[in-house]
């Protein structure tokens, strides 16, 4: 017959923790270590919250280094009735898809190759990734020179085999594409870095067993890598098309937006206006800018990324 145990037995024989301590309820860590997030908290509340919620503030004034004066939207009107921002607003959305597009084609195909097993290997790597070290206003104004369309050398390594180069940067049709190129082959570097931690983190079993069912490179690019380094892609996507849309110091050192305002980009437009003393209406075209990335950026990101933990 089942016997009930008391509750002094049932005490006594209950498990103790260690030297016949009892254990502690587990509640809600106390607000210790929440102040480590502090010294962070005002970094970014500093120097990245107030200026914006300035930047807010001032695109709606007419303001100097000493006074401001509040005008509503007039810096808006303004800003879009400007000549030059559909010029700027189309250059900016085809140097950021050109951009992009090429660093991650070119990256990955790089990255791709220099996981392989090829001699020199880590040399190679190094050699691809110097140009993300080099001064962007040194590559810019290298370029310029090498691109001249009477004396670069481009130009004169194409006509030596017959052929007539073009006005790199003196053609208003070439001119954004040639600075696009040349950032390509500035930040390519970095793409494919990441596309190499992306594809050496994939298990080696995947491709061992893709080899013993008789599949090809292609077929295992296709099937393995492309898919297992999606992460990698989604990270190369988004930092490649927010530079690209923030674009400036190239295009400046370069072209310094023209010829005309072939090359303009947004950010050099904005800087145009600062140059003629309009800092409100730069104002109002930053908080434009600003607004442009993030809506174009956010929903990009949300969508390479939403099924990435499945």
């Amino acid at each position: 017959m089942a016997s009930t145990l008391s509750t002094t037995d049932a005490s006594r024989l209950a498990p103790v923790s260690p030297r016949g301590q009892v254990r502690p309820r587990r509640g809600r860590p106390g607000p210790y270590p929440y102040w480590f997030y502090l010294p962070g908290a005002v970094i970014y509340g500093i120097f990245f919250v107030v200026p914006t919620f300035a930047s807010f503030y001032y695109s709606f004034t007419r303001w100097d280094l000493f006074t401001s004066t509040f005008i509503g939207l007039d810096n808006y009107r303004t800003f879009f009735a400007e000549q030059a921002l559909l010029i700027g607003l189309r250059n900016t959305v085809i140097y950021a898809v050109l951009t992009s597009g090429l660093k991650v084609v070119i990256g990955m195909a790089l990255a791709t190759l220099l996981t392989s097993q090829i001699i020199a290997r880590g040399y190679l790597r190094s050699v691809i990734f110097f140009p993300v070290l080099v001064s962007t206003i040194g590559v810019g104004l290298a370029f310029t020179v090498l691109m001249n369309p009477e004396q670069g050398l481009i130009n004169k390594a194409l006509a030596s085999v017959g052929i007539a180069g073009p006005g790199w940067l003196t053609d208003p049709k070439l001119a954004i594409v040639s600075v696009g190129l040349v950032d390509v082959w500035k930040g390519v570097g970095l793409a494919t870095v990441i596309f190499i931690a992306g594809i050496v983190s994939i298990p080696g079993e995947y491709f061992e067993a893709a080899r013993v069912d008789g599949a090809t490179r292609w077929q295992s690019f296709r099937r393995i890598t492309l898919p297992l380094a999606k992460p990698a892609t989604a990270s190369v996507i988004t930092l490649s098309l927010i530079g690209g849309l923030r674009s400036f110091d190239l295009i400046w050192s370069m072209t310094r937006g023209g010829p005309g305002f072939a090359s303009d980009v947004i950010a050099s437009v904005i800087y145009k206006q600062y140059q003629a003393g309009f800092f409100g209406l730069s104002t109002a075209g930053n908080v434009v800018l600003f607004l442009m990335v993030t809506l174009v950026v956010v929903p990009l990101t949300y969508w390479l990324n939403k099924n990435e933990d499945r």
